[in-house]
C-alpha cells in the first residue's frame, strides 16, 4: 500500500519536478508563434516553476505576448509593463545573451508604436545575426522560423 502511494505521488509530482528543472524551449517558441492565450498561460506556469536562471526573460516575454492577446486596455498595459520590466532586467544582467535580444526583438517588432518599445530593433538584429552560429539548435530553429515573417530578420541572414 505504501509503495502504491509513493508511486502515485511520484507520478503526480513528475511534471512539476521536470518543469522546475528546465522548461521546454521548443514548446515556449511554439506558443510564442501562436496567438493563443491558453498556450501562453501554460508556458507561464512552466516558466514560473522552472529553476532556470533565464526564467525572468522568458516570463517577461510571455507576459508581453499575452498583453497583445487579452482584452481591455488596462489589462494590456499592466501585463506589458510587468513583462517589459522582467525582460529588460534580464537583459541588463546578461546584455550579451543573444537569445534575450531575440526575445526582445520578437516583442518590439509587434509592439504598438505608442508604447515606445522599438528602439533596439537594429541592435538586437545585429547581435542575433552575429551570434547565430553559437546558439543552441532549438533557438536557431526558432530564429529561422521567425525570420520568415519578420520585417527586420530575413531567412537569408542565417
Amino acid at each position: 500500500m505504501i509503495r502504491l502511494i509513493l508511486l502515485s505521488v511520484m507520478v503526480l509530482c513528475s511534471p512539476v519536478l521536470k518543469a522546475q528543472e528546465q522548461f521546454d524551449k521548443s514548446a515556449f517558441y511554439d506558443s510564442m508563434a501562436k496567438d493563443d492565450v491558453t498556450k501562453i498561460d501554460e508556458q507561464l506556469k512552466l516558466v514560473k516553476l522552472s529553476s532556470s536562471a533565464d526564467k525572468t526573460a522568458f516570463e517577461g516575454t510571455l507576459l508581453m505576448k499575452k498583453a497583445a492577446l487579452v482584452k481591455g486596455a488596462s489589462s494590456k498595459l499592466k501585463l506589458f509593463k510587468e513583462g517589459h520590466k522582467k525582460l529588460e532586467d534580464a537583459i541588463s544582467k546578461d546584455n550579451l545573451n543573444p537569445e534575450f535580444h531575440f526575445l526582445r526583438l520578437m516583442i518590439q517588432e509587434h509592439a504598438p508604436g505608442f508604447l515606445g518599445y522599438k528602439n533596439d530593433l537594429q541592435k538586437d538584429s545585429d547581435l542575433i545575426k552575429k551570434s547565430f552560429g553559437d546558439l543552441p539548435e532549438v533557438v536557431k530553429h526558432a530564429i529561422s522560423d521567425y525570420s520568415k515573417k519578420s520585417k527586420i530578420l530575413d531567412p537569408s541572414d542565417f
